[in-house]
This record gives structure tokens, C-alpha cells and sequence, in this order.
């Protein structure tokens, strides 16, 4: 399978010129054979302007067609990143899931909101897990922050996930936490980590790039840097099976003991 992260210097409150980057970038991508393309977090508006609300997708309708139809045309699978969608008066940070023929798999909205940042003060969380298949494979998403919460990554192994996707808008200086992270998620759930950052700034914030894939041996296969680029790998499906018959992680489990004494 090949896959090609989307990293660019989103353009903060102008979705109509970040569906452009986004249109010509996955363009590319399927040109090149590519597989699939995934967009990092709030590809659509940046994290985030200050006029974020009244800028926000209702329902999000705006960015489900237009992955759809990109989707369709280029008939490639999406992980569509994140972008903020407007339901009933709240905000939400959600991901949207197309494949090939265009049609809508999954969606997400962000569980973990980054309280550092303000986030819980503009957005609703989500509440649930975000499997689904493409093809004949099992994979799950999350989006930024959540990657720090260990448990949530190891409900998405646990649910049968070979593929964990991780759009982020991450920033400076915290470059070694994103890249640790990652490779400590595929390491500890032995499954490939595509995370795919934005470059560029919003505000205060400067976004340190650096998109990866990892395979389950913590091994990094493609990475980007610190600017606009499509990084792109191909990963072999079968080193899961290979990893968990040397080290079978999930077999050696012993969930009776995970608890906090006095309190089951």
C-alpha cells in the first residue's frame, strides 16, 4: 500500500484556498500511484483563527462533498485530516473517511481537546473510538492530542486496528514528543502509525512538520521535515503478523491485573 501524507502551511480562515492546496496536492499524489492521501489536522480553516465560529462548516457539508468528489476523481482513498464543523451551535474538531468510489466510511470528531491551547473553550469532544475498514484492512484514527492518552491508542489495537492514522496541528518546541510518541504507538500496540502534521503558523503557534510512517517495530519509513512537502511510503501488511509471532504482546496481556487497587 502506498501512502502519501499531505503536509502544508494551511492558510488560516480560507478554506476555499486550502481546498486548492488540498486539490492539487492529492492530484499529485494519485499521479504518483499513491494509494491513499492524508491531511493533517484543520486542513481546512488552521488551529485556529479567532473568527473560527462563524467560519465554521455546518454539518460539514463543504468539506464532505468536497473529499467526496477528490476522492472520486482521483480514485484514491482520503483520510481527510480534521476540520471544524459546526453542529447544533457547538463546535467540533471531526475527521471524515472516503474511499476510493467517494463514498463517506467513517467519521470522528476529537475526543482529547489540547486544554494548554484553549481548545475545550471552542470545541465540543467527541465520544467514541473511530474504526472502520478500507479495503479488507482494519484501521483507526485519531487526531493530535490523543496521541498522548496510551489507553484510548490501545482501544483501537485492541479493536482489531493495523493502521493508526494521526492527523495533528503540531507545534514547536515540542518536536521530540511527536516523534517519540509516534514510534512509542506502533512500538507498544505493534501496528504502523501514519501521523501527518501541518508546517506553517497560526498565531502564536508554529507547526513543526515532520510527517512520519512507522512500522510496528518502531521503525521510521518515510519522514518529512520542517516545510511543505508529500511524504510518501509504502507499508507490507504482513511485518504485523511477522512482529506478533516473535513478540506476542496481545497474547501476554493480563487485564485481571489492570486496575487500581480498591478500585475495580
Amino acid at each position: 500500500m502506498k501512502i502519501s501524507l499531505i503536509q502544508f502551511p494551511i492558510v488560516p480562515g480560507d478554506r476555499l484556498a486550502n481546498f486548492d492546496q488540498v486539490r492539487r496536492r492529492v492530484q499529485q499524489a494519485a499521479r504518483a500511484g499513491s494509494d491513499m492521501a492524508v491531511l493533517p489536522e484543520l486542513w481546512d480553516l488552521s488551529f485556529y483563527p479567532p473568527d473560527v465560529y462563524d467560519l465554521a462548516d455546518e454539518e460539514g457539508r463543504q468539506a464532505q462533498a468536497f473529499l467526496q468528489d477528490l476522492a472520486a476523481s482521483c480514485h484514491i482513498q482520503l483520510i481527510g485530516g480534521s476540520i471544524v464543523r459546526r453542529h447544533d451551535g457547538c463546535l467540533y474538531n471531526t475527521t471524515y473517511i472516503v474511499d476510493e468510489e467517494g463514498n463517506r466510511v467513517s467519521s470522528y470528531d476529537k475526543c482529547h481537546l489540547f486544554t494548554p491551547g484553549g481548545e475545550e473553550k471552542v470545541f465540543a469532544p467527541g465520544d467514541h473510538l473511530n474504526t472502520f475498514f478500507l479495503g479488507d484492512i482494519p484501521m483507526a484514527s485519531i487526531t493530535c492530542y490523543d496521541l498522548r492518552f496510551g489507553e484510548w491508542v490501545r482501544m483501537a489495537a485492541l479493536a482489531g486496528a493495523q493502521i493508526l492514522f494521526v492527523p495533528a496541528a503540531w507545534p514547536h518546541p515540542r518536536l521530540a514528543h511527536w516523534q517519540i510518541l509516534n514510534r512509542a504507538r506502533a512500538i507498544e500496540n505493534q501496528f504502523f502509525v501514519v501521523a501527518v502534521n501541518s508546517c506553517g503558523t497560526c498565531g502564536d503557534y508554529r507547526f513543526c512538520g515532520h510527517s512520519m510512517i512507522i512500522d510496528p517495530w518502531g521503525e521510521v519509513l518515510a519522514q518529512g521535515g520542517d516545510g511543505e512537502e508529500i511524504v510518501t511510503g509504502e507499508i507490507d501488511l504482513s511485518v504485523i503478523k511477522d512482529i506478533r509471532s516473535r513478540i506476542n504482546v496481545f497474547r501476554d496481556r493480563r487485564p485481571e491485573l489492570y486496575h487500581l487497587e480498591g478500585k475495580r
